[in-house]
């Protein structure tokens, strides 16, 4: 997960979080969070690569539509980033209380 840019891993945030993602659902939730128009032209680079890193898988829902989801080890790498957070996030609480 270290080697992923900042965007790549809000798509996989995004993804897991969607029931049965497609790729305009998941613009649609970035848009919003990003407070900008996500292109397609960086919105499906960046799902394509991670399908090649093995951390999504894609498959076709009908003639015009992809459906995106976490692969086993993209569930294993996106838990591990939430620990890792989650662990510096505790730190800062316990430093703002005490």
């Amino acid at each position: 997960m270290h080697d992923l840019t900042g965007f790549q891993r809000d798509l996989l945030y995004v993804t897991a979080g969607l029931e049965r993602p497609h790729g305009l659902a998941i613009k649609r939730e970035l848009d919003e969070y990003y407070d900008t128009d996500i292109h397609q032209s960086r919105l499906y680079p960046n799902l394509d690569t991670l399908v090649e890193k093995g951390l999504l898988y894609k498959r076709r829902r009908d003639q015009r539509t992809n459906e995106y989801g976490l692969t086993g080890r993209g569930t294993r790498e996106l838990d591990a980033r939430i620990a890792w957070e989650t662990r510096y996030e505790d730190r800062m609480s316990g430093a703002s209380t005490g």
